[in-house]
């Protein structure tokens, strides 16, 4: 009768266990950010303010062998201009690089920062001032490429460092995990920090963006579709984090030289 009622207690355990919610469950659960821990080669997963309970979700990644940690603040894209421009909606944002294909000149940004394709971005809040159009964005990786049509202003393959210093980008590329990398924000200036993790995906409130360099930099509202670079190479837009350059956070770039390769255009 022992082994009996042992076996019924182990099948219904068994059961419970197989019910339980796998890792997939909750691989586009909003607030979260997931990556492979580059030491471990683990699956490693971020919680941000928003998500009131992990307990469930803690349980599946750690069943995987992987670890979840909670970081302050709240995953958001930082929308809000090194150098600014306004979208047709009034969004103001950061040009990332200046890249080209002869004869055209374009600019990387970020796809949030911007409207349908063939919409017109501007270089004041004010609209007065065209600085080009949409000509195609990626939403699913965060990044897009806009087509100056103005050629009055002057487009240097560089980045402004906002301090009468522009900052050479002779290529793009991408970091490796470990690396000092620097970033320039519309709100928080230069800042500096490093890269955490390759190909992240983050699920954003309204939707999740794949293939984001993970790092320690910070960044707040107003700083997206802005560069991420070391020395002369260019590597990520801004799309979103955590946190701010108060308390500290985490900061997460779609990668430049995936959108360049993709649109055929590069820095000169």
């Amino acid at each position: 009768m022992r082994a009996l009622v042992l076996l019924i207690v182990l099948a219904f355990g068994s059961a419970a266990a197989d019910a339980s919610p796998g890792v997939t469950a909750f691989e586009h659960a909003a607030g979260t950010a997931w990556w492979h821990d580059p030491a471990s080669g683990r699956l490693a997963v971020s919680v941000d303010d928003t998500v009131r309970s992990a307990d469930a979700l803690t349980r599946a990644v750690q069943r995987s062998g992987g670890t979840v940690v909670r970081e302050p603040g709240t995953l958001r894209k930082h929308i809000a201009g090194a150098d600014p421009f306004f979208g047709a909606a009034g969004g103001r944002c950061l040009i990332g690089f200046n890249a080209r294909s002869l004869p055209d000149y374009y600019f990387l940004t970020s796809a949030h920062c911007v409207g349908a394709v063939g919409s017109t971005v501007y270089s004041d809040a004010a609209h007065t001032v065209v600085l080009g159009t949409v000509a195609t964005k990626n939403v699913s990786y965060d990044y897009a490429l806009v087509h100056y049509t103005n050629t009055t202003i002057a487009k240097p393959s560089a980045v402004n460092l906002h301090t009468g210093t522009l900052a050479p980008i002779k290529s793009f590329g991408t970091p490796v995990v470990g690396q000092t990398v620097t970033r320039v924000g519309g709100t928080a200036g230069v800042h500096t920090g490093r890269v955490a993790a390759l190909n992240a995906t983050v699920n954003y409130a309204d939707g999740t963006v794949y293939g984001l360099i993970r790092t320690t930099v910070c960044s707040e509202p107003g700083d997206s579709g802005g560069p991420l670079f070391a020395g002369t190479v260019g590597y990520g837009m801004t799309s979103g984090g955590s946190g701010n350059c108060t308390s500290g956070g985490v900061t997460y770039f779609a990668s430049a030289v995936r959108a360049a390769s993709g649109y055929g255009v590069g820095p000169y």
